[in-house]
Formats: structure tokens, sequence, C-alpha cells
């Protein structure tokens, strides 16, 4: 036999090897997602209906600046496929999720932006982390406001929907573990958190704030939006008396293309569903979530586009009309 002979079958052989390999762990991964689905149902059947919000205040002005976000509104203000949100309800100051800084950079992208739009961090009342993922909390496996930099904070409460530590650059602040639904100050609250299982990444929890603005109703904001439209719907329903006035924020809908990729990978397809992403059906996802938005008949609808393709926002766009609006850093909304 010939040492091409010999080449080529060793080549085959390798191929066949790494084909089987990856079948294999596609599988199991899919195995994982099918199981993993299956218990989040049961939990969510478990705890059953959560306890209505009947009568938690109100607040009679309410604001969001966005601090992080793919878009900005001008320069020289920082962007990235991260979040970050200031929300001023009366006298109480709520900051949202803390970032990405994916490239290190120090200062880190929030602290600029907090330097250049005048936000002083003593001036925060409360931290509101949606979830405990990389592109929220600012760092790989702790809670910070700027990895590598410390940052003045007075010991203010730092709502979390699952365990997790604070960084050693950020200790000033005390971790309370929100598990239901939650008034957190007058007139705002925790809608708790809600469980999915994702692809790759396993089950998360995600919860969103929710303020009851006076004499318009709620406000609802949202991170990620990975619980589901039709989830977050629900819980909004079963929580609340007031109709939804506003929700604002992030709904996963990388349609055509996320914002977050390692190498050929678009990480935000593959992790954002609770479906294999082979393929991932991304238009049915966009539908989804315009339906159930619509049945809330909210007056404004603001999307963050750090986890929402440019066509998946054109679509909610077109369906909301003048109610819609794009979420940019700078742009201070006033509700």
């Amino acid at each position: 036999m010939s040492a091409r002979s010999v080449l080529g079958r060793f080549v085959r052989w390798g191929i066949s090897v790494v084909l089987v390999m990856v079948f294999a762990t596609l599988a199991l991964l899919e195995i994982q997602l099918v199981i993993g689905r299956r218990r989040v149902a049961a939990e969510l059947a478990e705890q059953g209906s959560p306890v209505r919000l009947t009568s938690f205040g109100n607040v009679r002005q309410l604001s969001m600046l966005p601090l992080i976000d793919f878009y900005a509104d001008r320069p020289p203000l920082a962007t990235e496929p991260g979040v970050s949100y200031l929300i001023r309800a009366d006298d109480f100051t709520v900051l949202l999720d803390t970032g990405f800084n994916r490239q290190g950079d120090h200062p880190s992208p929030l602290l600029r932006n907090m330097r250049a739009l005048g936000v002083d961090p003593l001036r925060v009342d409360a931290l509101f982390f949606s979830h405990i993922h990389v592109d929220h909390i600012g760092s790989p496996d702790r809670l910070t406001v700027s990895p590598g930099e410390g940052v003045n904070l007075r010991p203010i409460p730092a709502y979390v929907p699952a365990p997790a530590e604070l960084s050693t650059w950020n200790p000033q602040p005390r971790v309370e573990v929100v598990r239901a639904p939650r008034v957190l100050a007058n007139g705002i609250a925790s809608i708790g958190p809600i469980p999915r299982q994702l692809f790759l990444v396993g089950r998360t929890a995600e919860q969103s704030l929710a303020v009851n603005l006076e004499g318009k109703g709620i406000v609802l904001f949202v991170g990620c939006g990975h619980q589901g439209a039709r989830r977050l719907v629900e819980r909004v329903r079963a929580l609340f008396d007031a109709p939804v006035y506003a929700i604002v924020g992030g709904f996963h809908l990388p349609y055509g293309g996320g914002r977050i990729w390692v190498g050929p990978i678009d990480m935000q397809r593959v992790v954002g569903s609770d479906r294999s992403p082979l393929p991932w059906r991304g238009h049915d996802e966009v539908t989804g979530t315009i339906t159930a938005l619509q049945s809330l008949a909210p007056r404004i609808v603001a999307l963050s586009a750090h986890d929402s393709s440019d066509a998946a926002m054109s679509e909610i766009r077109t369906a909301f009309g003048d109610r819609y609006r794009t979420v940019r850093v700078g742009e201070e909304i006033t509700f």
C-alpha cells in the first residue's frame, strides 16, 4: 500500500471521528435542553400563581437614562452589547445592570458614560441585576460596577435573581437574593425571577423591574428578556391590577444576526433560546414577542438593540408605530 493511500485513509478516519464527536456533542446538548425544559416547566407549575401586588404604592415622576447599550444618542458616549439603565423614580434611584466591558477598559464604558452624563454613583439607592450573564453584571463570575476599578457606592442593596457574590472592587453593597415577586420601595417591585432553560448555558433565572406610575400604570424594565415574552406577560397580568403603560429593554431577538460573536459563532443566537439553534427559529420569536406585547396595549415600547437585530427591531417598530422607541445611551426617556 502506498504512502498516499495510507495518508488518505488516515485523513478519512480522522474526519469521521470528528464528525461523530460533533454529532454526539450536539445530541447530548439537545438531550440536556429537553430535560432542562421539562424541569423548568415542573418548577413553574409547582410555583403556581404569584401573590398579587395590589397596593405597593406609586411614584409621581419616572425617567430612565440609558448608560450602556448598543446605540448612543451622540458621540463620544461609549456603546457595547450590554445593558445599564439609571432609573429615577421620585427620589429613589436604581441602577439596573452594570454593562459588559468586554474589552476590559479602565475606566469601563459605564464609568466613562456616567462621568460624561453627570451621574454620581453615590446617588444610587439600589442595584438591580436582571440576571447573571456577563453582559449585564460586568464580570464573568462576580457582580461588579466596573471590573478592575473601585467605584464609590454606599452600602445599598444589590437585588439579584440567583445567588451571587460582589466583586472585591465594589464590596460596599449587600447582596439580596429575590426568590419571588417583591416590593423593593414605594411603587417599585421586582416581578420575581422567571426560569428558562437556555441552549448551552442551562437554567437561567431573570427578573424585571416594575414601577407603578401614578395616573398611567406599570412601567416594566426588562434586562434581556430571556424569560420569553409570553411568560413575562403572564407574570405581569398575574401580579398587577394596573394597566401596563410602558415596556422598556431587551427581548433577545437576534433574528438575522446577534451582536456578540466569538470567532465564527453568533453567541446570542446560540444561548438565547430554549430551542436548538440548528435551525434557530428566530422569526417565530419576533412574531411571538410582538403578539405578546400587543396584548398588553402599552403606550410606549422602547427596545434595546444590545440583544436584538436591526431586522427584528424594524418589525417591532412597524408593529407599534409612533409608540416605538429605540433605547440609546444618553437619550433619557421621561414617562
